[in-house]
């Protein structure tokens, strides 16, 4: 049974084409992991299908009556609710009827005869609608998905708009689970998931009876849910059954097989050619030549796909500095209340250390306090000697109206126009994305320029928070390469074992010494 059909779909914006007459069909059960690099059109495709987005041409189709529950990027969340009314709020249709109800038994004290009956009928109606939907549940529910992905932990009547981007991802991800949709969209769901809740999200996925469309760049997590891939690449948009790992395999063949194919056709065009050139003018040969010609001019040409420039990230390094790089006495890092028990921490120079544990314990915050940008509720930080430090957030502001190449030269103003284009291309970005205001740019197009600003620095020791997030795959493999190679000091929060696991010389698990737990 199909649930969505989109057919012959075309869009761009301005000049850039996104994509072009393409067809997609979801279907009953279907678990897909739609991927593609920064900037294909992922994004833009799922605000297609939900409506957000008008194409240019094109037909998009859902079946009646299908609720779809879509968790994107940059969904934001209403000031003045608390996490619980956000998570409530799931069940709205629910509270609706129980509204209904009770205006029918107040309706009920002055009714007789007929009408008495009528009322009676309607109320045991919603009675049962509301017990088949865990109505008398909801409370713990809430509690129980709350819990589940780490919000829990946040205090449930915490205002939404004091959260953090990765914790309001969390609620809003928390009540498309408990709407219950019958498709799910869901645009990189596992940013901002600590293991813990990336393992609950995993069996959540597993356990799902319906249809869902998933954009991640996490291979594993992706390889562990789906059972079908729908490519995104060059305005196209092509299916592979399998997961990931067998996209990647016949992918490859497909364009293994595509480039013999153009070479053998470009060698029988140049004999072709070279035999219409010597041949033409002589009468004795001018209708062999002639036929030569009509064979060319009706083959089909086989194109190939330029090649998608590829990031180059290697990190500038400052002069050595002393022997530590940091040491804690009796830190006790928060913002209104402890988040941590004192700590006596210390770095040495050349460490590359990585901070584990779930969401909401203080990783983030002893990033800050380190760096000074949050003060310690009790303790000091004393900061080794000629440090030059860079730091990577695990935000950016959406709001700023800059266009890539003035962001970089906010941070490098006495770069040359060359200068500043050369060092956002080797990030990966194009000359359209040079040109381009920074919010209109997908998340990993984002992390792109945020890392240009990073690795065009001079640095010693780098604090990094989640530095992967959106990032494509080409652009991790390339990020954790130059890491490695970095001769500084690293100090980062992660939450994939498979990045760090050969770079870090120590992990820090930070259940250790958080109240939070």
């Amino acid at each position: 049974m199909s649930i969505l059909n989109v057919e012959h779909l075309t869009h761009g914006f301005g000049d850039r084409a996104i994509f072009h007459d393409v067809s997609f069909r979801l279907l009953k059960g279907e678990h897909i992991g739609l991927v593609g690099a920064n900037g294909e059109g992922k994004s833009t495709f799922m605000n297609i299908i939900t409506g957000k987005l008008i194409p240019d041409e094109g037909k998009i189709e859902w079946a009646k009556n299908i609720r779809v529950g879509y968790l994107d990027q940059h969904t934001s969340l209403d000031a003045g609710m608390s996490i619980r009314e956000v998570l409530s709020s799931a069940f709205d249709f629910l509270y609706e009827m129980e509204k209904q109800m009770n205006d029918i038994c107040d309706q009920m004290g002055t009714a007789s005869g007929a009408a008495l009956e009528a009322y009676m009928e309607e109320l045991s109606v919603i009675q049962d609608l509301l017990t088949m939907h865990d109505f008398y549940l909801i409370d713990s529910k809430v509690e129980e998905v709350a819990k589940a992905i780490g919000l829990a932990d946040l205090g449930l009547d915490r205002d939404v708009t004091d959260l953090s981007g990765g914790q309001r991802t969390k609620v809003l991800l928390g009540k498309l689970l408990l709407e219950k949709p019958d498709i799910l969209l869901l645009d990189e769901p596992t940013n901002y998931l600590d293991a813990e809740h990336i393992e609950w999200l995993k069996r959540y996925l597993n356990d799902y009876e319906n249809a869902f469309i998933l954009i991640s760049h996490d291979i594993p997590f992706l390889n562990s849910v789906i059972n079908l891939i729908y490519h995104m690449d060059n305005q196209e948009l092509n299916r592979y059954p399998g997961d990931y790992d067998k996209f990647q395999e016949v992918y490859a063949m497909k364009q293994s097989q595509l480039k013999a194919a153009y070479q053998k056709q470009q060698k029988e065009i140049a004999e072709l050619k070279d035999f219409v050139a010597r041949n033409k003018a002589r009468v004795a040969t001018r209708n062999m030549a002639m036929s030569r010609q009509k064979k060319l001019d009706k083959m089909d040409p086989i194109t190939l796909t330029g090649e998608r420039p590829k990031p180059e990230f290697h990190f500038r390094n400052a002069r050595t500095p002393g022997r530590y790089i940091f040491q804690t006495h009796d830190l006790v890092i928060g913002y209104d209340e402890p988040l941590s028990s004192p700590l006596n921490l210390e770095m040495e120079r050349g460490e590359k250390i990585v901070l584990t544990g779930a969401n909401g314990i203080g990783k983030t915050t002893l990033l800050k306090s380190i760096l000074g940008l949050l003060p310690p509720i009790n303790g000091t930080v004393e900061l080794g000697d000629y440090l030059s430090i860079g730091y990577f957030e695990q935000e950016m502001d959406q709001n700023i109206a800059t266009t890539c190449i003035e962001e970089i030269w906010k941070e490098f103003p006495g770069f040359s126009q060359y200068e500043a284009r050369s060092a956002l291309a080797k990030c990966g970005l194009t000359t359209r994305h040079i040109e381009s205001k920074v919010k209109v740019l997908s998340g990993g197009e984002q992390a792109k320029v945020r890392l240009c600003k990073l690795i065009n620095r001079e640095t010693n020791i780098l604090l990094l928070d989640e530095p992967t997030n959106h990032l494509d795959t080409d652009a991790k493999s390339e990020l954790k390469r130059a890491l490695a190679e970095y001769r500084g000091s690293i100090l980062m929060v992660y939450h994939e074992p498979e990045f760090y696991e050969n770079l870090a010389t120590d992990v820090w698990d930070c259940t250790k010494w958080t109240t939070k737990l």
